[in-house]
């Protein structure tokens, strides 16, 4: 089903991910988020760039636990808990945030 953004048509695949990952803009994972009613804040952001930085230089989507850990290492032990990114991302921090970020489903999430 196509995401309408700016008046273009983005595909995604039957989960919602984008279909063509070099299409992604920060408008249209705003738009991805609004239709999940979330407003993406600028904690949303700090992840949703993680990963985008981590899936440049790996070429995955990292599972939940592997994001927990490296955001940990980055931004501090504060923010790389469960219970934090849960918060802001309770669909599942790698699933939700990934989707957002243009990324893949991380392997593993179902």
């Amino acid at each position: 089903m196509p995401i309408e953004v700016n008046g273009k048509s983005y595909e995604t695949d039957e989960e919602g991910y984008l279909a063509n990952l070099s299409e992604w803009t920060p408008e249209v994972g705003e738009a991805m988020a609004k239709e999940d009613g979330t407003d993406l804040t600028d904690e949303h952001w700090e992840v949703i760039n993680f990963l985008r930085e981590y899936y440049e230089e790996y070429q995955i989507a990292p599972a939940v636990r592997v994001l927990t850990k490296a955001i940990g290492k980055k931004l501090g032990k504060e923010k790389g808990n469960s219970k934090y990114l849960y918060e802001l991302f309770p669909y599942g921090p790698a699933k939700q945030a990934c989707k957002y970020a243009g990324l893949p489903k991380p392997t593993g999430c179902v």
